[in-house]
């Protein structure tokens, strides 16, 4: 195996790795492909785009190739690798570049000029309808960028209004009379929940009872029958308790009548004046919100900038002042309504309650259908059905 020859010395780290690289290699031709396929190579160094070895390397038998060493400048390492920024200066034009098909190093059959792309066939579309859409689309982006920018600075005038209010800093508008309306009501809305909830334990309770009676009673039945010495003591128990059962489902129904008035008039009818007044407060913090920013501006200097914020501030003022004017109209129309069905519900449902309570613990059966009767109240039968669609019609 002839000896190679002494090896160039090399400057730079990558030229000992590439040098070491060829000196592992016994192939030549692996080694031109590997340095060509480097993308280094590509930015146009010397002999890059011809078939030849840029480092000058002959192919010959296997174990007989020596690297033979490419003209370098003085100065430099004796290497292809020049410095970056000259690789950059002296590389391809890319305006000017070429679509080649095929491997590297082919013929030039598959080169296709980009002069040639450039003006055939390839036409940019026109922005008539999509501009026009980009248009559309911008204007609602913007308007609701200017419904989120409104709303921030409510938020944050209306939050620095409450933390004020809460420090004992800021001064909030009070009107007496509609506040202690306003507690009273919570106070009762409480109170009626509390009565709701008592109601509806009793209705399940009682259910219970008249379920437990109305067993006890087919038990009775059923030893009278099978017990002939105790038919008739079995017998007088079992009619009682199917009569008790009977009067227990009609008080029953009473109660449930009574559960579900007082059940519309707390969650419903309460509800509905508390949403307002829920309403009525948030006015009243806009409301006190940019009076003090009004107050605010009027102390401050007389500019330009100032007159133009004083002008906006006003606006807004008025307007949240006759917002919170409505509502507290609104609020007060609404409790005094809401007194006045409060009373004439409660004392119905109160009567009824009353009525069919002591019916059926006197034992009364007509008293207590005739408080039925006399509220309307009727009673759903276990066994019916639902009427048919034609019957309903």
């Amino acid at each position: 195996m002839a000896s190679s020859a002494p090896r160039r010395e090399v400057t730079c780290l990558l030229c000992t790795q590439l040098a070491r690289k060829v000196q592992k290699e016994t192939d030549t031709w692996r080694i031109h492909r590997d340095i060509t396929e480097n993308p280094l190579f590509v930015l146009g160094w010397p002999g890059a785009a011809g078939p030849g070895c840029p480092w000058g390397l002959t192919p010959h038998s296997r174990g007989q190739s020596e690297p033979r060493a490419a003209p370098s400048p003085p100065g430099l390492c004796s290497c292809p690798f020049q410095d970056l920024q000259q690789v950059m200066v002296s590389g391809p034009n890319l305006n000017e570049t070429s679509i080649v098909s095929g491997g590297y190093g082919g013929t030039a059959e598959g080169i296709i000029p980009t002069s040639t792309v450039k003006g055939s066939g390839l036409h940019l579309p026109h922005p008539g309808p999509l501009a026009a859409g980009d248009e559309a689309a911008r204007g609602i982006a913007v308007e609701k960028f200017d419904i989120v920018k409104k709303w921030g600075i409510n938020t944050y005038k209306c939050t620095k209004q409450l933390i004020s209010e809460r420090f004992g800093r800021g001064s909030r508008t009070v009107d007496l009379e509609l506040e202690t309306q306003i507690e009273l009501l919570r106070d009762t809305k409480r109170k009626y929940e509390c009565v709701l909830q008592l109601a509806r334990a009793l209705t399940h309770h009682f259910y219970s009872l008249v379920q437990t009676q109305h067993a006890l009673g087919d038990a009775f039945s059923d030893l009278s029958q099978k017990s002939p010495e105790l038919q008739e003591e079995f017998g007088c128990n079992a009619e009682t308790q199917k009569l008790l059962c009977k009067n227990g489902e009609t008080l029953l129904g009473a109660v449930n009548f009574f559960v579900s008035s007082i059940n519309t008039l707390v969650n419903k009818t309460m509800e509905d004046t508390l949403m307002t007044v829920k309403q009525y407060e948030t006015a009243r913090l806009e409301y006190d919100a940019y009076r003090t920013d009004l107050e605010e501006l009027s102390i401050g200097p007389r500019d330009a900038n100032t007159l133009c914020r004083l002008d906006a501030a006003q606006s807004h003022f008025q307007s949240h002042k006759g917002k919170y004017e409505k509502l507290r109209a609104d609020v007060a129309i609404k409790l005094k309504f809401l007194e006045e069905n409060k009373i004439k519900v409660m004392h119905k449902q109160l009567l009824l309650f009353h009525n069919a309570v002591s019916a059926y613990f006197a034992g009364n059966q007509q008293q207590l259908a005739q408080t039925l009767r006399q509220f309307n109240i009727k009673l759903k039968t276990p066994g019916a059905e639902k009427p048919s669609w034609l019957e309903e019609q």
